[in-house]
């Protein structure tokens, strides 16, 4: 049995991306960030659509097609589909921001 809290590192140089399972057309991850944002001017633009949730901590995401940063807080979830440009704006420097992204 594994743990998706087990070995999270208190600081990261960079995000960190854990498989947790794949197949043909699907990917989930585990991804723990430690303060970590978007770079200045870049934004996500992905070729999947993506449901990911915030398991632990608390993480800033924009859309570019929205005016208003969307904050997320534990249990909170949100489906970017395809295409749709978004950005990672801050994540939570005082602990883990634990993600479980699925990519399909």
């Amino acid at each position: 049995m594994k743990n998706l809290f087990a070995d999270l590192p208190r600081i990261l140089a960079d995000e960190r991306f854990d498989i947790l399972a794949e197949a043909s057309s699907v990917r989930l991850e585990r991804i723990v960030s430690t303060g970590h944002a978007t770079s200045p001017g870049e934004w996500y633009d992905q070729d999947t659509n993506e449901w990911v949730a915030v398991l632990r901590g608390r993480a800033g995401l924009r859309f570019e097609d929205e005016p208003a940063l969307r904050v997320l807080d534990p249990g909170d979830y949100v489906v970017i589909t395809a295409h749709r440009r978004h950005r990672v704006e801050w994540t939570d420097p005082g602990e883990p921001t634990v993600w479980l992204a699925l990519h399909y």
